[in-house]
């Protein structure tokens, strides 16, 4: 099957299943591939050249301009949506179902996730200018949530709501757990996001990039958790 993927987490997962994209986004790391365009822009009539069997969008990474606009074309799309943990694993056997497969492979997807306890609260900025973070009906917080992580702004209304560092640090989160993507956060921001509490950078694919990522990605981010509440405590 000719697919293009729009989706970095998408592309990832397919590749793992021995799906080989006929064309990607700029940001789904793998210039090997054809890349039509990004996320937020991509070459409508480069993908229609291309006539694929299936175009693959997200929900909350792609525009509904751009699906219209492929749709219109007589594109056939197939559009995901992971706004959970627990969302995944019903999503990716709709994708494999999607592609061809009868199901996702053994491993692709998560296991049942009980619901745990937090041990600590955390700050995490995924854009600076302004500064955003995430609320709870996020795949990113829901992922934090399942390790026993809060998220000190999940009750926010909006799900990427803007804030300021000094809401962040009324809010008395015990950590700063800053991505290095969608913003690159790294070194240069530590001394600014201390402001709000220890400052710990992680890769912001563990952490916002589901599919067949999610349960490696997972039991990274609950390591590094583990070493923070050992240090608390």
């Amino acid at each position: 099957m000719r697919v293009v993927s729009l989706v970095p987490s998408v592309t990832e997962t397919l590749l793992a299943w021995g799906i080989t994209p006929v064309a990607v986004t700029r940001f789904c790391e793998h210039p090997e591939l054809p890349a039509v365009g990004g996320t937020k822009d991509p070459d409508v009539a480069a993908i229609v050249r291309l006539q694929p069997d299936l175009v693959v969008m997200c929900d909350e990474e792609n525009r509904r301009e751009d699906a219209d606009a492929l749709q219109a074309a007589g594109m056939p799309i197939h559009v995901m949506s992971v706004e959970s943990i627990e969302a995944v694993r019903p999503q990716l056997a709709a994708l494999a179902r999607a592609v061809g497969l009868p199901d996702a492979p053994d491993g692709a997807g998560v296991p049942d996730v009980a619901v745990v306890r937090p041990r600590f609260d955390a700050f995490v900025p995924v854009w600076r200018r302004p500064w955003m973070t995430v609320n709870a009906r996020t795949y990113g917080s829901s992922l934090l949530a399942s390790i026993g992580v809060g998220n000190v702004f999940a009750g926010a209304a909006d799900r990427y709501p803007e804030v300021t560092l000094d809401e962040a640090r009324a809010r008395a989160p015990d950590v700063v757990l800053a991505p290095s993507e969608p913003y690159p956060f790294g070194e240069r921001h530590r001394a600014e996001l201390a402001r709000v509490a220890p400052v710990l950078f992680v890769d912001g694919r563990d952490l916002f990039w589901w599919g067949v990522r999610t349960p490696a990605a997972r039991a990274r981010l609950a390591q590094l958790s583990d070493r923070l509440d050992d240090r608390a405590g």
